[in-house]
């Protein structure tokens, strides 16, 4: 006697695993409060970057009016956005595919 036995459905939780894996990301925006020289310093004091990738995104915030400063999950984007806020820069995080 054959027995017929369901398979889990596979496509959707592949789907799931992919809609958790795209990263976020962190965006500082442009604004006319903060010197360029801040912005730069605190890309340098807090995410550690060198000066020269620091000054690069402090030019790419102030001719785009935005730049991407870090990717990866949620929480340590929230943490970025908020630490971001707290150096007095306006920043958001969204999901890297949007």
């Amino acid at each position: 006697m054959a027995q017929t036995i369901e398979r889990p459905d596979v496509r959707e939780a592949t789907d799931e695993a992919s809609v958790t894996a795209v990263p976020w990301v962190t965006i500082v925006w442009d604004d006319p409060v903060n010197l360029m020289t801040y912005v730069a310093y605190v890309f340098r004091s807090y995410f550690g970057f060198p000066k020269h990738r620091a000054e690069q995104l402090m030019l790419r915030v102030h001719n785009e009016g935005r730049a991407v400063v870090a990717t990866g999950d949620r929480e340590t984007m929230e943490r970025h956005v908020a630490a971001m806020h707290g150096y007095g820069l306006q920043a958001t995080l969204r999901r890297a595919d949007e």
